[in-house]
């Protein structure tokens, strides 16, 4: 009974030592080498080295020199990622919806037309930082009068930062807002 206690703290030991050490190790040491930018946070800095945010993570954008970015159920969060576990016919859910679509409409000064479900309803997560091109088309004479720069010289910048569906069939075409907010503030932003 002894030998098979010792030869079990033996094989606990060697398994911890191999499962929560060695394998954890070697896993990080792939990600820093071959991920580096995904390992990191997929941080976004600019020009200066400062860090203005993660691609993965949406963040509130005030102002209307910026693109407004989805809705969030977290308030932008992330350190408490969830949607508002709202369905479609709950009253709150429908009275938030209806609340954002006047908002937009005021913002955006759109009278009339269909708005982008994406503008106005958060995602599952809470976080989610792509919106659609069409919900990015809504915002773009708001964000060229602001800055004073032709809606054409936006379109531009927009169109640059369309990502396609993800090996051009999974997903929809995407556009992640903090990077377009980074694009717009570069200081040669709109001399191309």
């Amino acid at each position: 009974m002894t030998t098979d206690l010792i030869r079990g703290v033996r094989f606990a030991i060697v398994t911890m030592l191999l499962f929560g050490g060695a394998y954890p190790l070697v896993i990080w040491g792939v990600a820093q080498t071959a991920f580096r930018h995904q390992a990191q946070g997929s941080l976004v800095t600019r020009a200066d080295g400062s860090v203005v945010g993660s691609t993965l993570i949406a963040q509130a954008f005030t102002g209307d020199r910026y693109f407004s970015a989805r809705p969030s159920g977290v308030d932008y969060n992330a350190a408490s990622t969830g949607g508002t576990n709202s369905g479609p016919t709950n009253p709150d859910h429908l009275a938030a919806v209806r609340d954002r679509v006047a908002a937009v409409r005021t913002r955006e000064a759109l009278p009339s037309g269909v708005i982008p479900a994406d503008l106005v309803t958060a995602s599952g997560a809470g976080l989610d930082p792509h919106l659609s091109p069409a919900a990015i088309d809504v915002q773009v004479a708001r964000v060229a009068a602001a800055r004073g720069v032709p809606v054409d010289a936006v379109r531009r910048i927009v169109a640059a930062h369309i990502v396609p569906p993800t090996f051009g069939i999974l997903g929809q075409q995407r556009v992640n807002v903090l990077l377009l907010n980074v694009a717009l503030d570069a200081k040669d932003a709109f001399n191309d």
